[in-house]
């Protein structure tokens, strides 16, 4: 029979599990080669866990930042986050596909991306707090006709969780760290609601681009009070700002399609420039028509979308699946060793979800009170 101790662990992991499903990335694809990201959910009880793309954070809860953290680090690549110590490569006008494990339906908000420049040593040492972020894709409200209307993240949704963006064709080749961030607003209607989860990839881009855009560092990006982040979307909509600043030039949003997995590629390290690839089963599957994507305008600090279709072409190919992420390292069988290892395990995972759980209660709260006041 359970012992107490393990019936109150189920309790609270089974109470958590129904509110926390917001989801992280487990993978990158570019031209078919998929590169593993930080795997939240294996990576941290291992020893030595693999080299990938994807920084380190620790938000193992899939949890988010918050508006009064916009000031701290943890807004810059998640909380705690530590850098990757490998990174891909990419050609300069070519598509990443940015694929996460889940998405909630109900938190509706902006898909954005940012890149970074790391300068010639790469992104593998340097200090976080130094990097400076510019914009090359964003997509907020597509239609805000009936509340809550449809947004960047619903577009994610239907897209297999996964995103594409493009690394505009006129950026120099060098060592980025590109941000992937989905901003959720469904408690945004109050003070210190909005939930922001970042996500951090190192790559290497080549090509013959020359331009070096001005960034933003990521502890100045927003602020809990701009108009994109302070927001109410359960009223009709027109326009909504999206945060941060303004596209930059060359930057474009492509119309969402999936990617296939055609290879399985090793994150490489210091300045090595030459993608290693192993062989993967093929994970193609026809492709469904993109949704249109929200322009938005660059002309001025705080951009904001307009409902015109756009004009860039999709790509085609589409897989349903990504390559697995690797394996968690078993704990010894047997031993004391072995149940050390399972109980401290066992304590983080239920300290994580029960952290959850009490911040989603909270924003269950605000957000019933919301919904009660515009009733």
């Amino acid at each position: 029979m359970p012992s107490f101790t393990s019936k109150s662990l189920l309790t609270i992991l089974a109470g958590a599990a129904s509110v926390v499903a917001h989801g992280h990335v487990t993978n990158i694809v570019i031209n078919g080669d998929s590169y593993q990201g930080y795997e939240i959910n294996s990576f941290p009880y291992m020893a030595n866990p693999p080299i990938v793309v994807g920084w380190t954070a620790s938000n193992t809860d899939n949890g988010f930042v918050a508006p009064d953290a916009f000031s701290s680090a943890d807004i810059i690549c998640h909380r705690n986050s530590a850098n990757a110590k490998g990174h891909a490569v990419v050609k300069a006008g070519d598509n990443i596909s940015i694929q996460w494990d889940t998405w909630p339906e109900s938190h509706h908000g902006p898909v954005i991306d940012y890149l970074a420049n790391c300068g010639t040593a790469g992104c593998e040492t340097l200090d976080k707090t130094a990097l400076e972020f510019f914009k090359i894709d964003e997509v907020g409200l597509i239609d805000g006709s009936a509340a809550p209307g449809k947004w960047g993240s619903d577009q994610l949704i239907e897209n297999g969780n996964s995103w594409l963006v493009q690394i505009p064709s006129n950026i120099a080749p060098g060592f980025y760290v590109l941000r992937h961030e989905i901003i959720a607003l469904h408690s945004a209607g109050q003070a210190n609601g909005a939930q922001n989860y970042p996500q951090c990839f190192n790559i290497q881009v080549t090509g013959t681009g020359t331009d070096k855009p001005a960034g933003v560092k990521g502890t100045a990006l927003y602020t809990p009070n701009d108009a994109g982040i302070l927001f109410n979307i359960y009223q009709s909509l027109t326009s909504y700002p999206v945060p941060g600043p303004a596209l930059i030039k060359g930057a474009v949003n492509v119309a969402q399609a999936r990617s296939a997995v055609a290879r399985t590629a090793t994150a490489l390290t210091g300045l090595a420039a030459a993608p290693a690839a192993t062989a993967a089963p093929a994970t193609t599957t026809s492709v469904a028509a993109a949704p249109a994507v929200a322009t938005t305008s660059a002309a001025v600090a705080v951009p904001t979308t307009t409902l015109v279709p756009s004009t860039t072409k999709a790509v085609t190919a589409a897989p349903t699946t990504t390559t697995a992420a690797p394996a968690a390292t078993k704990p010894a069988k047997g031993g004391c060793r072995g149940k050390s290892q399972k109980r401290r395990a066992a304590r983080r995972a239920a300290a994580a979800a029960a952290a959850a759980a009490a911040r989603e209660a909270a924003l269950a709260r605000r957000h019933a009170r919301d919904v009660a006041f515009l009733d």
